[in-house]
């Protein structure tokens, strides 16, 4: 079963804590429940984007430093 991450709310999306430091995670990579997989930026204040579920990280729906929407897909977990 896949399950979607969705972003909690409106805002500026980035897969990574800082540009000079690697992503949090990559297609491919396994991941716990409650793993960061990105941030959300709104108004300079960063909210961490979870994972609900155990499994891999499949396709990401946003790119890097995109505009996310609330409720907008950010990556499938499968």
């Amino acid at each position: 079963m896949t399950e979607q991450v969705k972003s909690p709310m409106p805002g500026i999306f980035y897969r990574q804590p800082d540009p000079e430091e690697p992503p949090f995670v990559e297609p491919g990579d396994t991941v716990e429940a409650g793993d960061t997989i990105g941030l959300v930026e709104v108004m300079k204040n960063f909210h961490e984007i979870t994972t609900d579920s155990d499994g891999t990280v499949g396709e990401f729906h946003v790119e890097n430093e995109a505009e996310v929407q609330a409720d907008q897909p950010i990556v499938d977990i499968e």
